[in-house]
């Protein structure tokens, strides 16, 4: 296959780094973002550099997977794609007999961890589809700058980043007092951590402590990222940017636990994105004003004073984010409600009609759950949609001296 050529790093502003939002199934709208940029984005304008890769939830799957295949990311983005397609739920996720015969050790605790959905489906098929010794010799020949993977740990509630990285790079400094940064080989044991959605999955240990679900206090690690020196930012939202026009239910109707968990799995792994968005843009909108009042050097100046205070330095970063054009929570009840979806077991599907029993327009907590081969192709055409709609944007970001200007 013919490609344009990448131009040198020389006109390039700064290392560029992607973020993987957390948010179970609804990672399949991250594959067909990858699948544009690899694909028709790269035979039209290049095949994009990533130097740093930060996931958090399934964005730990998506994001180590491409850390496994940055060498050659048409092919391996490809399998990527084929691997979402494939999908099957009960290849994913265990429903059975077993799982309520576990119920009291999921709600009283124990000597072993347990959880609403058997994940030994999930363990099998991140062990048997990521190329581990291919994500080391990647950061081994500096193909990649760092791997970044978000865990909540279970005994303090501190969001963990665990840290792979090329020889020479340092680890992230000066980030917040709260979260703990590990240098660190990846393995299985943190992606699957990182997936751990807190009572429908086990916590998971790594190095004998237990770790659930990142998004629960890190769901979109773009802090890791900026602290190793990326200087364009590319984000990969799991919830529209404005979210529904339209409520989910009529007026006096009370949800049920189904409907609410849904949104309060939204509150911890998908709102964060936009504040993010909102501070960085607020730091970017200050230093250009102080450059135009002050003069050029200020930034230097203000980072002399800021370094010798043992604050963190602030730079001008370039962030772009994609973002579903449609809410998937509504997108997945649809699809649910056509009965397309693939099923090994019937005590599956009455497990899902469970989980969406009419209660609104949103079916927010299947959305989550709904590791199925059709349902993921339909978030994949949408995530290459939207991509598609951000060409230009995109081209900037990866391909200019300077991101911001067109």
């Amino acid at each position: 296959m013919n490609l344009p050529s990448i131009p040198p790093p020389s006109v390039l502003q700064g290392p560029a780094a992607m973020v993987f939002s957390g948010g179970g199934a609804r990672g399949a709208y991250e594959t067909g973002v990858l699948r544009y940029l690899f694909g028709e984005f790269a035979r039209r304008h290049g095949v994009p550099k990533v130097d740093i890769i930060s996931g958090t939830s399934v964005g730990a799957i998506n994001g180590a997977f491409l850390a496994s295949v940055v060498h050659d990311p048409i092919e391996g983005v490809q399998r990527l794609v084929a691997l979402w397609n494939d999908l099957e739920l009960d290849r994913v996720l265990g429903f059975g007999v077993g799982q309520a015969v576990k119920l009291p050790r999921v709600l009283f605790g124990g000597a072993k961890g347990s959880g609403l959905v058997d994940v030994s489906p999930l363990i099998k098929l991140v062990n048997e589809n990521l190329r581990w010794s291919d994500l080391a010799r990647n950061l081994r020949r500096a193909n990649l700058r760092a791997l970044t993977v978000s865990a909540t740990h279970v005994a303090t509630g501190r969001p963990w980043v665990f840290v792979d990285r090329a020889p020479g790079v340092s680890l992230p400094s000066m980030l917040p007092p709260s979260m703990v940064v590990r240098a660190d080989r990846i393995g299985p044991q943190h992606i699957l951590a990182s997936a751990a959605i807190p009572v429908l999955f086990p916590p998971v240990p790594v190095h004998g402590e237990l770790y659930v679900d990142g998004g629960l206090r890190l769901n979109t690690p773009m802090s890791p990222a900026i602290h190793m020196e990326a200087r364009r930012i590319l984000v990969v939202a799991l919830a529209s940017a404005t979210g529904a026009e339209k409520p989910a239910f009529d007026p006096g109707l009370f949800p049920g636990v189904a409907f609410l968990l849904g949104k309060v799995l939204n509150a911890f792994l998908l709102d964060h994105v936009n504040a993010d968005f909102y501070e960085l843009e607020r730091v970017n909108r200050m230093i250009d004003d102080g450059i135009a009042l002050y003069g050029p050097d200020f930034v230097e100046r203000m980072n002399q004073r800021a370094v010798a205070q043992g604050r963190a330095p602030r730079e001008r970063l370039h962030a772009l984010a994609i973002h579903p054009s449609e809410d998937i929570g509504r997108l997945a009840s649809r699809f649910l409600q056509s009965g397309r979806v693939r099923l090994g077991r019937a005590i599956g599907k009455q497990a899902l009609r469970l989980l969406d029993i009419g209660e609104g327009a949103d079916a927010d907590l299947v959305s989550y759950l709904l590791f199925d081969g059709e349902y993921a192709r339909a978030l994949m055409e949408l995530g290459e949609q939207d991509a598609r709609k951000r060409e230009e944007s995109l081209a900037r970001f990866f391909f200019s001296a300077d991101p911001t200007k067109a």
